[in-house]
């Protein structure tokens, strides 16, 4: 039988509370199949689950309790006349992997899953629950928008929902599913939960439709191009993860909640992963290319030092000069952040350092210490980026570090120049343990431009200045292109061999367990936002 179906077993007529159990009964029913015959029939065309079997298929089997089964609109001068139970969402609490988490799922075939005062009342008391109780909340959104029957009344009760959004950011962990339609307001509250998860072809979200753009700018675009899955996973940095198809990607929400904590309170789980803490990752001695301007990349780093190799992308196809994603060190959970040398060399620009700072912010939040890889070249010069904010943008990184109170580690790979060096968790903003590779190189610039710099008018006056600038390009290399002036001076707490980082950092972590740190006291920070 389905987890989510509520038996009330036949029984004899006479006895006044076997009549009322028998109507019980039939509400309950009417409840387990509140959509049309047809209406069922064209989602399952689409290849679209229904509400309760999302349910059943995301939760451990039997573990569903049920809220507000028998609610119904009470919107009569809407000209509603039908008033299915449950009012097209489903909502209640159950478990993943024995883990309580309150969920709710628009029924698409009641309404059209549109929202109306008492359907955001069924959401807004599940929220309200999840926030006392301290337990995630994941959405299954599927859904037309506001009931346009009930007017204002659904617009100030998508308020209520924004409102609680708001009141437990970084207090419960938010994932938001798009397994359907999210157009016009029903797409803020997604936006200010943590995750986002999408589906091709599938999932779509947009605040106009394609109609209305055409109308208003006279651009044509399909609906898959302005809010399919892939345009806002790559081009809008929407769309946190993106999957095939709906069970591969409520799977993929039961994966990341095995890597977060019930609420801030709280550790992530533990696993014990059996993948040896002291293992040697020999494999990195030999990753680097000969030469410091060719690439390689930076996931074959972070995959040899996390247990199993195991590690969950976030946002893998937006920003991708940088990557971000959570693995385990030593069976904990730990959110990882290094520099992509395959993408742009590895640059932060405006995306990358917005992605970063997300990333980071989330993290502490939740408790997830921070693993740093830093292989980067500097900001990404150019009158797009300076126009767009990049100051601005990179600031939230930086912000978003200093600001982080959870154990942090910095492994410094290779080239780590200028400002970009500070930013991507350096010693001076408060990372607890800085290592170096022996071929970092830790710099203001490269050693082709502080040459040009510094040496500019000696060049000017050389005989041969083409031979003089290589002379002083390889001194330069000699003199700073190496760790060891940030080892003496201690912003780098020691200088590793690549193959002990696995090593070390299980260490630096096993330390820093008991690491306790509490900012000012303030209503909150001012982020450059």
């Amino acid at each position: 039988m389905s987890s989510t179906t509520t038996s009330v077993p036949l029984v004899t007529s006479g006895n006044p509370m076997h009549d009322k159990l028998d109507d019980l009964r039939d509400r309950k029913q009417q409840a387990l199949q509140a959509g049309s015959p047809r209406a069922i029939e064209r989602q399952h065309e689409k290849g679209k689950m229904l509400a309760r079997e999302r349910i059943d298929y995301l939760l451990d089997p039997g573990s569903f309790q049920e809220l507000d089964m028998l609610a119904r609109h009470r919107a009569h001068a809407a000209g509603l006349e039908e008033r299915p139970y449950t009012d097209g969402v489903i909502t209640g609490w159950g478990t993943i992997e024995g883990r309580k988490v309150f969920v709710f799922s628009q029924d698409f075939t009641v309404f059209g899953g549109a929202l109306g005062e008492v359907f955001a009342e069924k959401i807004h008391k599940l929220m309200d629950l999840a926030l006392k109780v301290g337990a995630p909340v994941i959405g299954l959104n599927d859904g037309a928008g506001a009931r346009i029957q009930e007017g204002v009344v659904s617009l100030a009760s998508y308020g209520g929902i924004f409102y609680r959004n708001v009141l437990s950011s970084g207090v419960i962990p938010q994932i938001s599913v798009i397994l359907g339609p999210c157009a016009g307001g029903a797409v803020y509250s997604p936006a200010m939960t943590d995750f986002i998860f999408m589906v091709r072809e599938s999932s779509h979200m947009f605040i106009t439709g394609p109609d209305v753009v055409k109308t208003v700018t006279g651009e044509e675009v399909t609906l898959e191009e302005l809010g399919g899955a892939m345009s806002h996973a790559s081009k809008s940095g929407v769309a946190t993860f993106v999957s095939a198809d709906e069970k591969a990607c409520l799977d993929d929400v039961r994966y990341l909640v095995s890597f977060l904590p019930q609420n801030n309170m709280e550790e992530p789980p533990t696993i014990d992963s059996g993948d040896d803490p002291d293992r040697l990752c020999e494999d990195l001695r030999d990753i680097l290319p000969p030469s410091p301007n060719q690439p390689y990349d930076m996931k074959k780093v972070i995959t040899s030092v996390v247990d199993d190799g195991e590690f969950f992308e976030y946002f893998p196809h937006w920003a991708k000069s940088i990557v971000c994603g959570y693995a385990r060190v030593d069976g904990q959970t730990v959110g990882v952040v290094g520099n992509q040398p395959m993408v742009l060399a590895g640059v932060l620009d405006i995306e990358s350092a917005e992605k970063a700072a997300r990333f980071v912010r989330t993290c502490d939040a939740f408790n997830v210490p921070l693993l740093t890889f830093v292989d980067v070249p500097g900001f990404l010069p150019g009158v797009d980026q300076e126009y767009g904010g990049i100051i601005r943008h990179g600031a939230k990184l930086l912000y978003a570090y200093c600001e982080a109170t959870v154990p942090r580690i910095q492994v410094i790979t290779r080239k780590a120049y200028g400002g970009a060096y500070v930013v991507m968790d350096s010693k001076s903003i408060g990372s607890d343990l800085a290592y170096a590779w022996p071929t970092a190189e830790l710099a203001v610039m490269g050693p082709n431009g502080a040459v040009e710099i510094v040496y500019r008018r000696e060049l000017q006056q050389a005989a041969d200045p083409v031979a003089r600038r290589s002379e002083l390009v390889a001194e330069y290399t000699e003199k700073y292109a190496n760790p060891y002036a940030a080892a003496e001076r201690g912003y780098i707490d020691d200088v590793i061999d690549p193959a002990e980082t696995r090593q070390k950092v299980v260490a630096g972590f096993r330390m820093l367990r008991s690491k306790r740190e509490e900012l000012p006291r303030r209503k909150h920070g001012n982020m450059p936002l």
